[in-house]
Protein backbone atom coordinates (compact mmCIF):
# COMPACT_ATOMS: atom_id res chain seq x y z
CA UNK A 1 0.00 0.00 0.00
CA UNK A 2 1.34 3.42 -0.95
CA UNK A 3 2.05 5.74 1.95
CA UNK A 4 -0.05 8.88 2.28
CA UNK A 5 2.02 12.06 2.20
CA UNK A 6 1.88 15.05 4.53
CA UNK A 7 3.20 18.11 2.71
CA UNK A 8 3.77 21.61 4.09
CA UNK A 9 3.31 24.35 1.50
CA UNK A 10 5.40 27.48 1.58
CA UNK A 11 3.75 30.31 -0.35
CA UNK A 12 6.53 32.80 -1.03
CA UNK A 13 6.31 36.52 -1.79
CA UNK A 14 9.30 38.88 -1.89
CA UNK A 15 11.54 36.13 -0.53
CA UNK A 16 9.40 35.44 2.56
CA UNK A 17 6.85 32.75 3.47
CA UNK A 18 3.35 34.25 3.53
CA UNK A 19 -0.13 32.98 4.28
CA UNK A 20 -3.60 34.43 3.78
CA UNK A 21 -7.25 33.43 3.45
CA UNK A 22 -8.88 32.69 0.08
CA UNK A 23 -5.60 33.79 -1.59
CA UNK A 24 -5.70 37.32 -0.09
CA UNK A 25 -4.63 39.11 3.10
CA UNK A 26 -1.10 37.69 3.04
CA UNK A 27 0.87 37.76 6.31
CA UNK A 28 4.54 37.03 6.93
CA UNK A 29 5.32 33.53 8.23
CA UNK A 30 9.12 33.39 8.13
CA UNK A 31 12.26 32.71 6.10
CA UNK A 32 11.63 29.95 3.52
CA UNK A 33 14.92 28.13 4.02
CA UNK A 34 14.62 28.07 7.79
CA UNK A 35 10.98 27.00 7.61
CA UNK A 36 11.74 24.23 5.10
CA UNK A 37 14.67 22.99 7.20
CA UNK A 38 12.44 22.75 10.27
CA UNK A 39 9.72 20.84 8.42
CA UNK A 40 12.31 18.38 7.15
CA UNK A 41 13.49 17.86 10.72
CA UNK A 42 9.92 17.27 11.90
CA UNK A 43 9.31 14.50 9.35
CA UNK A 44 7.47 16.16 6.47
CA UNK A 45 7.33 13.92 3.40
CA UNK A 46 7.87 16.73 0.90
CA UNK A 47 8.06 20.51 0.71
CA UNK A 48 6.23 22.63 -1.86
CA UNK A 49 7.47 26.14 -2.68
CA UNK A 50 5.01 28.33 -4.58
CA UNK A 51 6.08 31.83 -5.62
CA UNK A 52 2.58 33.30 -5.48
CA UNK A 53 3.36 36.52 -7.40
CA UNK A 54 5.82 35.32 -10.05
CA UNK A 55 3.35 34.66 -12.87
CA UNK A 56 1.24 37.70 -12.04
CA UNK A 57 4.36 39.91 -12.04
CA UNK A 58 5.67 38.18 -15.18
CA UNK A 59 9.03 37.20 -13.70
CA UNK A 60 11.03 34.01 -13.42
CA UNK A 61 11.18 31.51 -10.57
CA UNK A 62 13.28 31.91 -7.42
CA UNK A 63 16.31 29.85 -8.45
CA UNK A 64 18.54 31.16 -5.65
CA UNK A 65 16.08 30.19 -2.91
CA UNK A 66 15.73 26.72 -4.45
CA UNK A 67 19.50 26.25 -4.61
CA UNK A 68 20.05 27.28 -0.99
CA UNK A 69 17.15 25.13 0.22
CA UNK A 70 18.30 22.05 -1.72
CA UNK A 71 21.68 22.23 0.04
CA UNK A 72 20.04 21.88 3.44
CA UNK A 73 16.79 19.97 2.93
CA UNK A 74 16.91 16.33 1.88
CA UNK A 75 13.29 15.49 1.19
CA UNK A 76 11.55 16.00 -2.18
CA UNK A 77 11.13 19.65 -3.13
CA UNK A 78 8.45 20.83 -5.56
CA UNK A 79 8.67 24.38 -6.90
CA UNK A 80 6.10 26.45 -8.78
CA UNK A 81 5.57 30.03 -9.85
CA UNK A 82 7.08 31.83 -12.82
CA UNK A 83 7.37 28.65 -14.89
CA UNK A 84 6.37 29.39 -18.49
CA UNK A 85 8.72 27.38 -20.71
CA UNK A 86 10.93 24.30 -20.81
CA UNK A 87 14.03 26.30 -19.92
CA UNK A 88 12.41 27.37 -16.63
CA UNK A 89 11.81 23.73 -15.77
CA UNK A 90 15.39 22.81 -16.65
CA UNK A 91 16.74 25.63 -14.49
CA UNK A 92 14.62 24.63 -11.48
CA UNK A 93 15.61 20.97 -11.74
CA UNK A 94 19.24 22.02 -12.13
CA UNK A 95 18.87 24.25 -9.06
CA UNK A 96 17.78 21.29 -6.94
CA UNK A 97 14.02 20.94 -7.34
CA UNK A 98 12.76 17.36 -7.58
CA UNK A 99 9.46 18.34 -9.19
CA UNK A 100 8.17 21.44 -10.96
CA UNK A 101 4.63 22.73 -10.64
CA UNK A 102 2.86 24.25 -13.66
CA UNK A 103 -0.28 26.31 -13.29
CA UNK A 104 -1.08 29.43 -15.35
CA UNK A 105 1.34 28.59 -18.17
CA UNK A 106 -0.10 25.07 -18.50
CA UNK A 107 -3.63 26.44 -18.91
CA UNK A 108 -2.51 28.95 -21.54
CA UNK A 109 -0.25 26.45 -23.33
CA UNK A 110 -1.28 22.86 -22.52
CA UNK A 111 1.39 21.53 -24.89
CA UNK A 112 3.93 22.57 -22.25
CA UNK A 113 2.73 19.66 -20.10
CA UNK A 114 3.36 17.12 -22.85
CA UNK A 115 6.69 18.62 -23.87
CA UNK A 116 7.90 18.79 -20.26
CA UNK A 117 6.81 15.22 -19.49
CA UNK A 118 8.51 13.91 -22.62
CA UNK A 119 11.76 15.77 -21.93
CA UNK A 120 12.07 15.39 -18.15
CA UNK A 121 9.71 12.53 -17.27
CA UNK A 122 6.16 12.83 -16.02
CA UNK A 123 7.25 11.91 -12.50
CA UNK A 124 8.63 15.43 -12.01
CA UNK A 125 5.79 17.38 -13.68
CA UNK A 126 3.04 18.55 -11.32
CA UNK A 127 0.01 20.43 -12.60
CA UNK A 128 -1.36 22.77 -9.94
CA UNK A 129 -5.06 23.52 -10.24
CA UNK A 130 -6.70 26.36 -8.30
CA UNK A 131 -10.43 25.61 -8.20
CA UNK A 132 -13.43 27.66 -7.17
CA UNK A 133 -17.15 26.91 -7.24
CA UNK A 134 -18.96 29.01 -9.83
CA UNK A 135 -21.70 31.50 -8.99
CA UNK A 136 -24.42 29.13 -10.20
CA UNK A 137 -23.07 26.39 -7.91
CA UNK A 138 -23.00 23.94 -10.82
CA UNK A 139 -19.28 23.18 -11.17
CA UNK A 140 -15.76 24.11 -10.14
CA UNK A 141 -13.80 26.41 -12.44
CA UNK A 142 -10.06 26.84 -12.93
CA UNK A 143 -8.42 30.07 -11.77
CA UNK A 144 -4.95 31.27 -12.77
CA UNK A 145 -2.48 33.97 -11.76
CA UNK A 146 -2.74 33.30 -8.05
CA UNK A 147 -6.51 33.07 -8.08
CA UNK A 148 -6.97 36.38 -9.89
CA UNK A 149 -8.27 35.16 -13.25
CA UNK A 150 -11.29 32.93 -13.80
CA UNK A 151 -10.68 30.92 -16.97
CA UNK A 152 -14.19 29.44 -17.02
CA UNK A 153 -12.61 26.00 -17.59
CA UNK A 154 -14.24 23.04 -15.85
CA UNK A 155 -11.84 21.70 -13.20
CA UNK A 156 -12.65 18.02 -13.65
CA UNK A 157 -12.23 18.15 -17.43
CA UNK A 158 -8.99 20.14 -17.09
CA UNK A 159 -7.47 17.69 -14.59
CA UNK A 160 -8.33 14.75 -16.84
CA UNK A 161 -6.80 16.54 -19.84
CA UNK A 162 -3.63 17.41 -17.89
CA UNK A 163 -3.25 13.76 -16.93
CA UNK A 164 -3.70 12.66 -20.54
CA UNK A 165 -1.06 15.17 -21.65
CA UNK A 166 1.48 13.73 -19.23
CA UNK A 167 1.09 15.30 -15.80
CA UNK A 168 2.50 13.05 -13.11
CA UNK A 169 0.54 14.58 -10.26
CA UNK A 170 -2.29 17.02 -9.60
CA UNK A 171 -1.93 19.62 -6.85
CA UNK A 172 -5.56 20.58 -6.24
CA UNK A 173 -6.34 23.70 -4.23
CA UNK A 174 -9.83 24.78 -3.23
CA UNK A 175 -9.81 28.58 -3.26
CA UNK A 176 -13.10 28.53 -1.35
CA UNK A 177 -11.44 26.65 1.52
CA UNK A 178 -7.94 28.18 1.38
CA UNK A 179 -6.84 29.37 4.81
CA UNK A 180 -10.28 28.89 6.34
CA UNK A 181 -9.46 25.76 8.40
CA UNK A 182 -12.98 24.55 7.58
CA UNK A 183 -11.73 21.22 6.23
CA UNK A 184 -10.65 20.07 2.79
CA UNK A 185 -13.17 20.18 -0.02
CA UNK A 186 -13.92 16.46 -0.01
CA UNK A 187 -16.36 16.44 -2.92
CA UNK A 188 -13.95 18.35 -5.18
CA UNK A 189 -10.98 16.17 -4.22
CA UNK A 190 -12.87 12.93 -4.70
CA UNK A 191 -14.24 14.03 -8.09
CA UNK A 192 -10.73 14.75 -9.36
CA UNK A 193 -9.28 11.57 -7.84
CA UNK A 194 -11.94 9.55 -9.68
CA UNK A 195 -11.20 11.34 -12.96
CA UNK A 196 -7.44 10.74 -13.13
CA UNK A 197 -5.05 7.85 -12.62
CA UNK A 198 -2.23 9.82 -11.01
CA UNK A 199 -1.72 11.06 -7.43
CA UNK A 200 -3.91 13.92 -6.24
CA UNK A 201 -2.64 16.24 -3.51
CA UNK A 202 -5.45 17.99 -1.64
CA UNK A 203 -4.93 21.60 -0.58
CA UNK A 204 -7.00 24.27 1.09
CA UNK A 205 -8.89 24.12 4.37
CA UNK A 206 -6.90 21.89 6.73
CA UNK A 207 -7.86 22.73 10.30
CA UNK A 208 -7.68 19.53 12.32
CA UNK A 209 -6.34 16.00 12.38
CA UNK A 210 -9.82 14.82 11.46
CA UNK A 211 -9.61 16.84 8.22
CA UNK A 212 -6.52 14.91 7.16
CA UNK A 213 -8.15 11.60 8.06
CA UNK A 214 -11.26 12.44 6.04
CA UNK A 215 -9.41 13.58 2.92
CA UNK A 216 -7.51 10.29 2.86
CA UNK A 217 -10.42 7.98 3.64
CA UNK A 218 -13.38 9.76 2.05
CA UNK A 219 -11.83 11.71 -0.83
CA UNK A 220 -9.09 9.24 -1.84
CA UNK A 221 -6.32 11.85 -1.80
CA UNK A 222 -2.75 10.59 -2.07
CA UNK A 223 -1.32 13.52 -0.18
CA UNK A 224 -2.55 16.37 1.98
CA UNK A 225 -1.04 19.82 1.93
CA UNK A 226 -1.30 22.44 4.66
CA UNK A 227 0.30 25.79 5.41
CA UNK A 228 -0.87 27.99 8.29
CA UNK A 229 -1.76 24.98 10.41
CA UNK A 230 1.92 24.01 10.40
CA UNK A 231 3.44 27.49 10.17
CA UNK A 232 1.77 28.60 13.39
CA UNK A 233 2.31 25.23 15.12
CA UNK A 234 -1.37 24.52 15.66
CA UNK A 235 -0.67 20.87 14.86
CA UNK A 236 2.75 19.26 15.18
CA UNK A 237 3.82 17.04 12.29
CA UNK A 238 4.73 14.07 14.50
CA UNK A 239 1.47 14.28 16.45
CA UNK A 240 -0.50 14.33 13.21
CA UNK A 241 1.32 11.36 11.73
CA UNK A 242 1.13 9.29 14.90
CA UNK A 243 -2.61 9.88 15.16
CA UNK A 244 -3.18 9.01 11.50
CA UNK A 245 -1.13 5.84 11.86
CA UNK A 246 -3.11 4.87 14.96
CA UNK A 247 -6.28 5.22 12.88
CA UNK A 248 -4.99 2.96 10.12
CA UNK A 249 -3.66 5.52 7.63
CA UNK A 250 -0.34 4.38 6.11
CA UNK A 251 2.15 7.20 6.72
CA UNK A 252 5.92 7.42 7.02
CA UNK A 253 7.00 7.72 10.64
CA UNK A 254 10.42 8.94 11.71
Amino acid sequence: MLLKRIIPCLDIKDGRVVKGVNFVGLQDAGDPIQVAREYSRQGADEIIFLDVMASYENRKAMYDVVQRTAREVFIPLTVGGGVSELEDIRMLLHSGADKVSLNSAAVENPRLIREAAQKYGRQCIVVAVDAKRNAADTRWEVYTYGGRKNTGIDVIKWCRYAWELGAGEILLTSIDRDGTKAGYNLSLTKAVAKAVNIPVIASGGAGSIEDFYQVFTEAEADGALAASLFHYKEIEMLTLKNELAARGIPVRLK
